[in-house]
């Protein structure tokens, strides 16, 4: 129990410094990937990244990059502390002995374990976040729970909270995997060995900027699914699940449109990891 206490604790500094450092990263990705399709002739709504941050200042001044931050930040906690925790509690089970240093591939397999658990916080968590964010200036949301209570009102009750939850269990688990793997081989090579218990803070950045980064770079087309299904319209869906929404983004927009927001989701990542692992492994350290 005094691990789980202390994962719970690490892990919950270390979502908060996540959501501050890549939030505004994470609106951009959103405006992007749920723009509309242009008309033929047409130009697109947003140019590209830097656009929609010109736009979004224009219509909503610098707090418009962080809308929607009230959900993850309400559950940034809970969501990182089940990441943590979970991970912690297969690292037990798998250690030959208490204290005994795991293997990369172990590392894999606790990373997807995580990730299948924390999917199902993370869903209603980012449907209600891509709705704030996704939405322009003249939008009739007045926050997270005003979000949640339509949601609930008028799209199937409480199980319309879990739109999405295919696709973000297909990011989460191999996603997560990948990125704990990278995370422990990276410490390993830094250390020289298995023991990482004297890396420096710098080692702890580099192996978590670039462990983040692997996470995107692996996952990022499932997240495009993940955000046009869960801001589809409940009356009039354009989309009848997660294959269908797929299938329309490659016959209109072709592979590209997998891969719109990119940019910035890859810029997030980042710094966005690389502050998330420091201070979980600072915070770790520090509670014994």
């Amino acid at each position: 129990m005094a691990d789980v206490a202390k994962d719970l604790t690490a892990g919950s500094f270390g979502g908060a410094a996540q959501l501050v450092c890549g939030h505004p990263f994470d609106t951009i990705k959103v405006k992007l990937q749920s723009a509309p399709v242009p008309s033929s002739g047409q130009p697109p709504k947003y140019a590209g990244a830097i656009d929609a941050v010109k736009q979004t200042l224009a219509s909503d001044g610098a707090r418009g990059l962080y809308k929607g931050m009230g959900a993850p930040l309400a559950t940034v906690a809970a969501l990182n502390a089940v990441i943590f925790t979970v991970r912690g509690q297969i690292e037990s089970h798998l250690r030959s002995s208490p204290g005994a240093p795991l293997t990369v591939g172990q590392q894999v397999v606790c990373g997807a374990g995580a990730g299948a658990a924390v999917s199902f916080l993370a869903c209603p968590t980012e449907l209600i976040k891509c709705r704030l964010q996704a939405q322009s200036a003249t939008a009739t949301y007045a926050g997270p729970m005003d979000v949640a209570r339509h949601v609930i009102r008028s799209e199937g009750g409480v199980l319309g909270l879990f739109k999405g939850l295919v696709p973000t269990l297909a990011r989460e688990v191999p996603g997560n995997a990948i990125m704990f793997g990278i995370y422990e081989a990276l410490k390993q090579y830094y250390a020289g060995g298995q023991d990482t218990s004297r890396l420096g803070r710098g080692s702890l950045i580099m192996a978590g900027g670039i462990a983040g980064a692997s996470f995107w770079a692996l996952v990022y087309p499932t997240d495009v699914v993940k955000s046009i299904v869960q801001v589809d319209d409940y009356k009039n869906p354009k989309f009848s699940g997660t294959i269908d929404a797929f299938k329309k983004i490659v016959k209109v927009e072709g592979r590209k449109g997998l891969y719109k927001g990119f940019g910035p989701a890859m810029a997030r990542s980042v710094p966005a990891n690389a502050a998330c692992f420091l201070v979980y492994e600072v915070c770790r350290s520090s509670l014994g």
